[in-house]
């Protein structure tokens, strides 16, 4: 019996992963993911906890969760029947979208399928101006005359012109739907993206009207099964801006979730960075069919609102994460000019790579791993491959095609999966303005401690960290996360034309509805921080970048040090900076953070020597070079023990590579740091 256990779940495709923090100590149980009934997965994950640690569902008094449910809707295109509401002649605003295009010359393209069809999008007659102000008043008949058309609908979207600057008729078309007895579940572009571009907000909007009777269901569902075991915790939801929220406010604004289980990682890898020491990082996620990257400056992952998800562009605040198709079951292929791609296609769960012995056939990254000895699969497998398989995948889909030897085409698998990976590592830093040179990199995932050192020396990182529990970090984010919502209003404006009340009184609206978000958390007092920012750019640019605002009360030196610390951002970002040329507001945003009390992670410390961790020495090839490599087991390795490369430390979740001229250490927490320029 346990009191006070704290549970994080995160589902993956192939695992729920479970990490349950009690009586000061961390444990970690992954289960099989069930996806036709997710939930199933998280009521076995849990009976596994408490067979294993005695951890009972009662003992529960927080439960986290990162969900892909919003997620896999988009990308699937499986959500509630939705209608929308918007000004007359915009009907077709989400058949228009952007003049953007993937791919410049290509006139083909199709575009992504608008959310709602043309046939469920409706007219009102009425019209504000820029600034709010009423320039043809609401027909109120036109919205009342929709309410037989809407009868049968799931869930309406509405978005208004200028709705941002002034909500009264997205309020009012909303109560006299109501009051004409439409049964549905409302989603105002006034209160989930109250931004300018009209197709990031009426998109957004009707996503999120798509998908909350899918969240709400799916909620409930896991709500009352989790209650039935026994669990009386609130359950609470990983966002995409690395915030907690509750189950309620998850199903009030699902857009929100759609990076959820990433969002989770980042969370988790920035927590662990800061416990060694290291406030400014980059994140590595990879897993079994793509890797995550993202970057933490000043602890703290950078946010932002251009982010698409599937074929829709969705503006709500997250984590700045780059995927790219990179997993340990990404498969090698040659192309129809003669080059060796890896990915985006990955072999998945099952049947698997080829070293799983699950009758896998196309050699993966993981097979590449096997051939140059960094991985034994027998250690974590039941399952075995036919002798030579995974030689003869390789030689007959890559290396015979390129003429050349087994091991040397399992390097070059290697290779362009890593220079994929670096490109990734590239654009969350050089692009953004950063120089990975002074960042660490945090790997995690089945398959990031694997790559991690390689990818760190080349790109000249100094130093890999790879967290103690690096194959279910996800999980272990939402047991550390900060309670986070959002606010922000659009106010297009020239500079000259802003006064300290243009800033004040939205922040001070902000503030009191922060205030009462929080208070249903029960974050008061020393607890809750407030963040303040606006959204500034040159006149004529179509781009903005959002800046800190001082604390304190907005005066004429708070503004001018806004425009001061715009134009540094612009020089940081983009090697240049205008400041004689004027500047425009554009939003205003305020985050209200409940701040959490974080566990103390530290294990019992390990006794015995670096020798005792030794498990076999066997040979290795890094960069086309056999060394003799001894192979450790992570959870024997001795707390502050420090060893030379080249190594292979195998751990329940994950190993880890390191390589010649690199030396490895493990803190107190676990972690275990390599320093790549030894």
């Amino acid at each position: 019996m346990s009191e006070d256990a704290r549970v994080g779940v995160d589902i993956g495709g192939t695992f729920t992963d479970l990490v349950t923090i009690a009586d000061g100590s961390v444990h970690v149980h992954k289960t099989p993911s069930t996806p036709g009934e997710a939930e199933r997965g998280v009521l076995n994950g849990l009976d596994g906890v408490a067979e294993t640690y005695g951890i009972d569902p009662e003992d529960v008094s927080f439960f986290g969760h990162g969900t892909t449910v919003a997620t896999n809707a988009v990308l699937e295109g499986e959500w509630a029947d939705t209608a929308l509401v918007t000004t007359e002649g915009f009907r077709d605003v989400l058949e228009i979208g952007r003049q953007a295009r993937p791919d410049i010359y290509d006139f083909d393209a199709e575009k992504p399928t608008p959310v709602v069809e043309r046939d469920r999008r409706y007219e009102v007659a009425e019209r504000l101006d820029e600034r709010g102000d009423v320039h043809e008043p609401l027909d109120e008949a036109s919205v009342e005359a929709l309410a037989d058309d809407l009868a049968d609908v799931d869930s309406v979207a509405v978005s208004l012109l200028y709705s941002f600057e002034n909500d009264a008729h997205e309020r009012r078309v909303k109560e006299l739907l109501e009051a004409q007895g439409v049964d549905a579940s409302f989603s105002l572009s006034s209160r989930v993206l109250p931004e300018i571009r009209e197709y990031e907000r009426t998109l957004t909007t009707a996503l999120n009207a798509a998908l909350k009777p899918v969240m709400d269901s799916y909620i409930s569902r896991l709500g009352s099964r989790i209650a039935e075991e026994g669990v009386d915790a609130d359950l609470k939801i990983m966002q995409s801006n690395g915030g907690i929220i509750t189950s309620e406010a998850a199903r009030d604004r699902p857009v929100n979730t759609l990076l959820s289980g990433p969002a989770g990682g980042v969370q988790g890898a920035t927590y662990v960075a800061g416990l060694a020491g290291i406030e400014d990082c980059i994140t590595m996620d990879m897993g079994g069919t793509s890797c995550d990257v993202s970057l933490v400056q000043g602890g703290d992952p950078l946010v932002t609102t251009d982010v698409e998800v599937g074929d829709y562009p969705v503006s709500v605040p997250m984590i700045d994460i780059h995927t790219v198709g990179a997993g340990g079951g990404s498969v090698a292929w040659i192309d129809a000019g003669g080059a060796l791609r890896v990915g985006p296609k990955s072999a998945g769960a099952e049947p698997g790579p080829v070293c799983y012995g699950r009758g896998g056939t196309r050699p993966t990254i993981t097979d590449a791993h096997s051939i140059l000895g960094r991985i034994d699969p027998s250690r974590f497998l039941d399952e075995s491959p036919p002798e030579d398989a995974v030689a003869n995948a390789i030689t007959e889909h890559v290396a015979d095609d390129l003429d050349m030897g087994v091991a040397e085409a399992a390097q070059g698998i290697l290779d362009v999966a890593n220079a994929n990976m670096a490109r990734a590592l590239r654009v969350v830093s050089v692009e953004r303005g950063y120089d990975p040179r002074e960042f660490g990199l945090v790997a995690f995932g089945g398959a990031g401690p694997l790559h991690a050192a390689g990818l760190a020396r080349e790109l000249e990182i100094p130093r890999v960290v790879v967290p103690r529990t690096a194959g279910v970090l996800s999980a272990l984010g939402l047991l550390i996360s900060d309670v986070l919502y959002d606010f922000s209003t659009s106010k297009v404006r020239s500079w000259t034309e802003v006064e300290p009340v243009t800033l004040a009184a939205p922040f001070d609206e902000f503030r009191e509805r922060g205030l009462d978000r929080l208070a249903d958390e029960s974050q008061t007092g020393n607890d809750v921080v407030f963040e303040r920012s606006v959204d500034l750019r040159y006149a004529g640019q179509s781009f903005e970048l959002t800046v800190p605002v001082p604390d304190g009360d907005v005066d004429d030196d708070t503004l001018d040090a806004v425009v001061e610390r715009f134009h540094d951002k612009h020089r940081k970002r983009y090697g240049h900076a205008y400041e004689d040329e004027p500047v425009e507001l554009v939003t205003v945003r305020m985050r209200a953070r409940g701040v959490v009390e974080t566990p103390d992670l530290r294990p019992e410390p390990v006794d015995g020597s670096v020798d005792d961790a030794v498990r076999e020495t066997r040979e290795v090839v890094y960069d086309g070079r056999s060394h003799s490599t001894r192979v450790y087991d992570r959870e024997s390795l001795p707390t502050g023990a420090s060893f030379d490369g080249p190594a292979i430390v195998a751990g329940p979740e994950s190993t880890v590579v390191v390589h010649p001229d690199q030396t490895a250490s493990v803190d107190e927490y676990g972690t275990l740091l390599v320093e790549v320029d030894a």
